[in-house]
């Protein structure tokens, strides 16, 4: 299992970004995707599900309305849409997968990929 997340960068506040999340070595139709975040000295927090199926989504209330995830089926791809940024959703944001239903205990998603650093700085 192959996960690779991209897109951070440098935005101001009430700017917008698309983390895009590639995947490989599993079926991609069998895993809910998540994407988290880990600022420095915090813990690392989900911030966006999606079920293997595309039809649930779950958002926590500190993005909710502000963050969108979708999945690709044919490009094997996951999208993190992050709008209105705030200083903090500075962060390394990860895309994590697992078999099964989504969960918000980041220690029962088993398959990590690189992180990719947003800072949202005027």
């Amino acid at each position: 299992v192959q996960l690779q997340a991209s897109g951070g960068g440098l935005v101001q506040p009430g700017g917008s970004l698309r983390l895009s999340c590639t995947s490989s070595g599993f079926v991609f139709d069998d895993y809910a995707i998540g994407w988290f975040r880990q600022a420095p000295g915090k813990e690392r927090e989900g911030v966006s599900y999606i079920s293997s199926t595309g039809y649930t989504k779950y958002y926590p209330d500190s993005v909710k309305g502000r963050f969108t995830i979708s999945r690709d089926k044919a490009e094997r791809m996951v999208y993190l849409q992050m709008n209105n940024l705030k200083a903090e959703d500075t962060a390394v944001y990860y895309c994590a997968t697992r078999s099964g239903e989504i969960t918000p205990k980041t220690s029962e998603w088993g398959y990590w990929g690189q992180g990719t650093q947003v800072t949202v700085s005027s």
